[in-house]
């Protein structure tokens, strides 16, 4: 699919998968649940949920089997993109392929700090706005975005086969 039509249907995800509430349970709900397809797939993720704030507050985490430290610093990386923007890690990563520069050009922000690279995604939340993220590192960027969206799509009991990335 072109980087433009990701890009509106990234835009339209960010719209619609909007929590009522967000809380730690609702958080170990998602991490659960974002857990269960990765084991069900056999996929080797790490998976990080946490509320913004200084400093950001851990809500659940887990390093499935094949995963190394490295995604651990994905996901900083990725969470960092999404705090600073307030958009998915993908949108971003999409938006400078789309122009052409680089992050560090574009931004002036250090890569080695900033990964605008699909698998982080806003906690939007109705009434209060974006309060932290949902990151998933270990699959190729493309899979860990659908990965999260498909997971805010059962909580929010949503079809996610309208929502998803198609593959590429």
């Amino acid at each position: 699919m072109p980087i433009p039509q990701d890009l509106d249907l990234i835009a339209r995800q960010e719209s619609e998968l909007h929590l009522p509430a967000f809380d730690p349970d609702t958080a170990w709900r998602l991490g659960n649940s974002l857990r269960d397809l990765a084991i069900s797939r056999a996929q080797s993720i790490v998976i990080d949920i946490r509320r913004f704030g200084q400093p950001h507050q851990p809500l659940f985490y887990t390093a499935l089997a094949g995963t190394t430290p490295d995604n651990q610093r994905w996901v900083q990386r990725k969470v960092n993109v999404v705090a600073r923007f307030h958009r998915s890690s993908y949108a971003i990563g999409l938006e400078l392929a789309h122009s052409g520069r680089t992050f560090e050009d574009r931004y002036n922000l250090p890569e080695a700090d900033y990964a605008a690279h699909g698998g982080c995604f806003p906690i939007h939340v109705h009434h209060a706005g974006i309060i932290g993220a949902i990151t998933v590192s270990g699959l190729p960027q493309r899979e860990d975005h659908n990965l999260v969206v498909e997971a805010l799509c059962l909580e929010l009991h949503l079809d996610h086969a309208t929502l998803r990335l198609p593959a590429e």
